[in-house]
């Protein structure tokens, strides 16, 4: 009996320990430096876009850079007993600042992970010195219905018979996963995450990336996490300004978003600014949902103005 109990809690704590263990992480420069954590978008996505792009560069003006693939995403092996909750996210970043030593750090949310940025930011201050957002959406709901309503106005001058297909999408249920997949589909076909005038090292950039070792997982959506947090969370139905209203009085926030990024429209991010204030937001010419890649000199003289400010 009591062997069978030892045997019981070693499997428990062996498979808590793998479970942690199998999260993706690395860490840029000197640990004596300012902490940031990158927070990549998704759900499902992953951090080896900016991890090959900007983290060492970033880590190179003295800043000690983080980054990891959430559950189920990139490099991050899928968990059988992943929840896809936002507690158990809040749990693994918690496990990062373990890992690493650290007491604070500046999170960089961007796109989805600008949300995880926002709830962590609320539920554990102390650990938080700033939250960048960059291409994060403060209404999912806000997001969608901007993305419909400029496909239609691109298509009623480019292919007006394609507008229908918007038709069809503003009369779904908006509360349905296939109502969200649906406007990312026709965001990504009406090239709403590509920059008009990116910078010219963004395609020094993106030639290397093709180069990475992980570059195949930068086309890799997993849906696990799409759907767990779906499930679970309903985050495609969240409005953030409440959290983000209470995260502006204990940390210092600030928001990076692309011009040409077709996610927002100028309501959305008047929204935005209303909250954290004209101080501190900046729109960044030449660049879309990628502005580490498409402006990359820009977002990191942004980024460290930023970091660098006093109060």
């Amino acid at each position: 009996m009591i062997r069978n109990c030892i045997l019981f809690f070693l499997i428990l704590f062996f498979n808590s320990s793998f479970s942690q263990s199998t999260l993706y992480s690395k860490a840029y420069g000197k640990p004596t430096d300012p902490a940031i954590i990158f927070l990549h978008g998704g759900p499902g996505y992953n951090s080896v876009s900016f991890e090959y792009s900007t983290a060492k560069v970033l880590a190179e003006k003295g800043y000690y850079v983080i980054v990891f693939d959430q559950r189920g995403c990139g490099r991050t092996k899928t968990d059988s007993t992943s929840k896809y909750t936002f507690q158990e996210a809040f749990d693994d970043i918690n496990g990062l600042y373990k890992k690493y030593n650290l007491k604070t750090a500046t999170l960089i949310g961007h796109s989805f992970g600008g949300t995880l940025g926002i709830l962590f930011a609320n539920k554990y201050p102390e650990k938080v010195k700033n939250l960048v957002l960059t291409g994060s959406p403060l209404s999912y709901q806000k997001t969608f219905k901007s993305i419909l309503a400029k496909c239609r106005m691109i298509l009623m001058q480019k292919d007006s018979s394609r507008v229908r297909f918007i038709t069809i999408a503003e009369k779904m249920d908006t509360n349905t996963l296939m109502y969200s997949g649906t406007c990312f589909m026709h965001a990504m076909s009406n090239g709403f995450y590509t920059a008009k005038a990116p910078a010219p090292s963004s395609k020094i950039i993106m030639d290397s990336l093709k180069k990475c070792p992980d570059a195949k997982q930068m086309g890799n959506m997993t849906q696990d996490p799409v759907k767990g947090f779906f499930d679970k969370e309903h985050y495609t139905t969240l409005n953030l300004s409440k959290p983000l209203t209470e995260v502006i009085t204990k940390t210092k926030v600030f928001g990076i978003y692309g011009q040409d990024d077709g996610l927002f429209d100028n309501d959305h991010l008047k929204m935005l600014i209303k909250i954290i204030g004209d101080d501190n937001f900046v729109t960044v010419s030449g660049a879309s949902h990628n502005i580490f890649i498409d402006q990359q000199e820009v977002f990191l003289v942004m980024l460290t103005e930023f970091l660098s400010r006093k109060n």
